[in-house]
């Protein structure tokens, strides 16, 4: 059975910095796609970032563009988000995903398997 355990969240000021982990075990992940989702209260969870376990190519969502990064350590099956410029608008739970997508990565329907959360919260 596969699983995903977020850590790394926390409170921090506006433009500082902030890196996830998520760590996933009970099987391999060749052809599976990882990904960030957060959900802020209120609202819809959203994506953030992907990554394919093979390959590696990599998805960001325009709105964390150019302050997000998504990167695999193969070894340690983990991956992570690291979140530079981090604005209050970036307040949300962020949650790890994992399955096999053949179609929309983008949705949280393509997903069947999930982490519990961490939050993360920016003050101004």
């Amino acid at each position: 059975q596969v699983q995903l355990v977020e850590s790394g969240g926390g409170l921090v000021q506006a433009g500082g910095s902030l890196r996830l982990s998520c760590a996933a075990s009970g099987r391999t992940f060749t052809n599976y796609v990882m990904a960030w989702f957060r959900q802020a209260p209120g609202k819809e969870r959203d994506f953030v970032a992907g990554i394919r376990w093979t390959g590696g190519t990599t998805y960001t969502a325009a709105s964390v563009k150019g302050r997000f990064t998504i990167s695999r350590d193969n070894a340690k099956n983990t991956v992570y988000l690291q979140m530079n410029s981090l604005k209050p608008e970036d307040t949300a739970v962020y949650y790890c995903a994992a399955d096999r997508v053949l179609s929309n990565l983008y949705a949280t329907g393509s997903y069947g398997v999930w982490g519990q959360g961490t939050q993360v919260t920016v003050s101004s």
